[in-house]
């Protein structure tokens, strides 16, 4: 593999790309139809010098959080980059979170500046705020039809124009210095959990990590120059701001931030907006490949699928390769504690990319230990143990929550539940804290979930252990139809009981809409528990 270039950190990255390659573009309209909006690598390097230096006109210092909160669009791209230069640390907060939610984590990581995009609705996502959040300045987009009734924005608020106004304070030199002396084992982000098993914890990354883990994961999936990737994952998340906003700087792709996803535009985002990377979960290729059923759609240039998933349907890979004819069908896992862990490779087998996330990437150690800390064979299941460079610095002034996960001698904890096979493939099965036991047997909801999958008319599945009388616990599966589908929950059952062992076949099945996710899009199984406990302690409404 190509070592990653000796930046050290962002701003210095950036510099050197748009020194360079000035007039490679990097960032281009979200939606399919307003490709036109593109922004070369100097326009970046610009429009983010000059926040940097409205920054630092504010009092940011090095190290100061500065929180962004808003969807994918350019805008946050321009001013997570301006955050970065002017030494500073990013903290993102989820387009989703609700005032409370986002006042939390700004207190937790004591920013005392937050930059805002355009909320739901163009909802003007400071006001949603709670008063004693600490903030001393509050960004906001422009108005796009001022007000002249509208009353005067409240004490430090300004909106993005007048943020780069301000700047003119600063001079570029003063700017350029700031920059220059970030260094490599600075913080350049605090990610928030997603708080599936208690409060949010405010991840701690630096430059050197983020810059290593995500040239190897973006030179493994070879993404290049040429390549135009929409990023559906909230820039919010691990996987939207370092696999998707960073990674196409670091390789000069072509991003498309997509601020509102819809299922209904996927085709023609692929189609119109010459797509060639498409990274999402497996129901988002379900859906790829169910339209192109329907229409004649132009998905030629499609070439690269990457499927971060526990499992991944085998007979989904096969249509996305000969159906719709892309390279490669990657998968991969990573967590925010630990970055990128393992990564599927050209030429692995439909078997093993269906299976497994594939081997360690360069400079990352993993083992699999039993609940007393020793390593098990391979092929055996245990806790995932990761050490490396990729290990988070630690939980945002929370040593004791840290020293928890992070052992003495460096390894991380993870949590996860995983299979090491021979070859050094990494099988991901489950969360140790959902196993549930059955009639002394303990059952992985990840593998009930991924059996249910294959029955074929489902697009998502979760499962999650219930209290019951005869068997200890038992499983409760929420399936969600595929688009077109009708599923019938006594005719699943049976499905169940010929394909799965006895105490794997949930007790009950139940056909929703959609399933409950967390700030961070992932499947919050703390509702469907909760729902499951109404359920039982209501008159049946719907019997499997």
């Amino acid at each position: 593999m190509e070592p990653v270039p000796d930046w050290g950190t962002i701003p210095r990255m950036l510099r050197d790309q748009a020194a360079r390659h000035p007039d490679a573009t990097v960032v281009a309209g979200g939606e399919a139809r307003a490709s036109d909006a593109r922004m070369s690598m100097a326009e970046l390097l610009g429009e983010a010098t000059r926040v940097a230096r409205g920054l630092m006109a504010l009092g940011v210092g090095p190290g100061d959080r500065v929180a962004l909160w808003g969807v994918n669009d350019p805008s946050w791209v321009v001013h997570a980059f301006g955050v970065w230069c002017a030494g500073a640390v990013i903290v993102p907060l989820s387009s989703r979170a609700k005032g409370l939610e986002a006042a939390a984590m700004i207190r937790k990581a004591g920013a005392r500046v937050l930059i805002t995009g355009e909320g739901a609705g163009r909802t003007v996502l400071a006001d949603l705020l709670p008063p004693g959040t600490g903030l001393l300045h509050a960004v906001v987009p422009a108005p796009s039809r001022p007000d002249p009734g509208a009353s005067p924005p409240g004490p430090g608020r300004l909106t993005a124009p007048e943020l780069r106004e301000r700047g003119e304070e600063v001079t570029p030199d003063a700017a350029e210095e700031r920059a220059l002396a970030v260094r490599p084992d600075d913080l350049c982000e605090i990610m928030s959990t997603s708080g599936t098993t208690g409060t949010p914890k405010g991840v701690m990354l630096d430059h050197a990590q983020v810059l290593r883990g995500y040239w190897d994961w973006a030179e493994i999936v070879t993404l290049r120059e040429d390549d135009r990737y929409p990023v559906i994952a909230p820039f919010s998340h691990g996987f939207g701001l370092n696999a998707g906003l960073l990674a196409c700087v670091l390789r000069r792709a072509t991003m498309l931030p997509i601020p509102v996803f819809t299922p209904d535009g996927l085709m023609e985002l692929v189609s119109s907006g010459r797509i060639s990377v498409l990274a999402g979960p497996p129901t988002l290729f379900h859906r790829l490949l169910d339209e192109l059923d329907r229409g004649a759609w132009d998905v030629s240039s499609l070439r690269l699928a990457i499927c971060g998933a526990a499992a991944v349907p085998p007979s989904l890979i096969t249509r996305l390769v000969e159906q719709v004819g892309v390279e490669r069908v990657i998968n991969a896992y990573g967590l925010m504690e630990g970055t990128v862990v393992s990564m599927t490779r050209a030429g692995d087998p439909v078997e093993v990319v269906a299976a497994t996330t594939g081997r360690t990437v360069p400079g990352i150690e993993v083992r699999i230990v039993d609940d007393a800390g020793k390593d098990v064979p391979a092929g055996e299941r245990g806790e995932i143990l990761q050490r490396g460079y990729g290990v988070m610095r630690g939980y945002w002034d929370e040593p004791e929550r840290t020293a928890e996960v992070v052992d003495a001698d460096g390894w991380l904890h993870t949590g996860d539940v995983g299979v090491l096979d021979a070859a050094g493939n990494l099988a991901i099965v489950d969360r140790k804290k959902e196993l549930y036991i059955v009639n002394g047997f303990n059952v992985s909801p990840a593998e009930v979930e991924s059996l249910l999958l294959r029955e074929g008319s489902l697009a998502q599945a979760a499962v999650v252990g219930v209290p019951d009388p005869v068997s200890g616990e038992a499983g409760r599966a929420y399936v969600v139809p595929r688009p077109g589908a009708e599923v019938d929950a006594a005719a699943l059952m049976a499905w169940a009981k010929e394909n799965m062992s006895n105490y794997k076949v949930p007790k009950r099945i139940v056909v929703v809409d959609a399933l409950p996710v967390n700030a961070n899009g992932k499947i919050d199984k703390l509702v469907l528990r909760a729902r499951a406990t109404r359920e039982d302690s209501e008159p049946e409404k719907r019997l499997s």
